[in-house]
């Protein structure tokens, strides 16, 4: 019996397996899927050779947040591998004037308060005020990112302040990709995606409206159709 091919999926920043669970489940009869761990690392650099070390020699890549930033250092080293590619409520941009400094406050108040106090502080922005009552929803997310440490999420925002432009790579990707963002997203808004979009040749662009940065789970059934479509062609 041939094996099923392998879909790699990168989480985003003090995320985990958690915010891929929907797509998982629908995906998991046809393909072999993979969830990278990037908890304990403080680079892209190592977060992209963790995944390739972890991966088949081809695989179907795709990354929300922070994890598209990774699958972007993955395609800067070895495009060869990956056949195809999903990105996620992502950017591509360097570091911007005064975020190091916001970044480094994040990091003495998840040290000094804690990740509940983290959790409860991040979660109402990101995620579109239609489901900001969603206990369910809200509840998932909290206890994900409570499940991380001051330490984790030190190393993380460290990998992202020490980013490369990932601009460079967009034109040179020559598999079929997916550009996928929410349309109230204020992290990585849909103008942003757009710009993203229109550097990759021949890529797919898709706005999930009332939709806020965590697509994965706010919008679990567009995301899972997009992604369904994404691998079949």
């Amino acid at each position: 019996m041939t094996p099923n091919p392998t879909l790699v999926l990168l989480p985003g920043l003090l995320c985990d397996r958690t915010v891929w669970e929907p797509q998982i489940t629908a995906l998991s009869p046809q393909w072999s899927i993979q969830v990278a761990d990037f908890w304990g690392l403080d680079s892209f650099d190592t977060m992209a050779e963790r995944v390739l070390a972890d991966a088949p020699a081809r695989f179907a890549l795709a990354g929300h947040s922070m994890g598209g930033r990774v699958a972007l250092e993955i395609m800067r080293r070895a495009p060869e591998r990956v056949e195809r590619l999903a990105l996620l409520s992502t950017g591509v941009h360097p570091v911007l004037p005064n975020e190091a400094a916001q970044r480094e406050e994040l990091i003495r108040f998840a040290w000094d308060q804690g990740m509940t106090a983290l959790a409860r502080r991040w979660l109402p922005p990101v995620l579109h005020p239609d489901r900001r009552a969603d206990a369910d929803l809200v509840g998932r997310l909290e206890a994900m990112w409570c499940r991380a440490t001051p330490s984790i999420h030190e190393g993380q925002i460290r990998a992202a302040l020490n980013r490369r432009d990932a601009r460079d790579v967009l034109p040179t990707l020559r598999c079929p990709v997916l550009v996928v963002g929410g349309e109230d997203d204020p992290w990585s808004p849909p103008a942003q995606q757009l710009a993203i979009a229109e550097a990759i040749p021949g890529a797919r662009l898709a706005v999930i409206p009332a939709c806020g940065h965590m697509v994965t789970l706010e919008a679990a059934d567009a995301v899972t159709a997009l992604m369904t479509d994404w691998l079949s062609r």
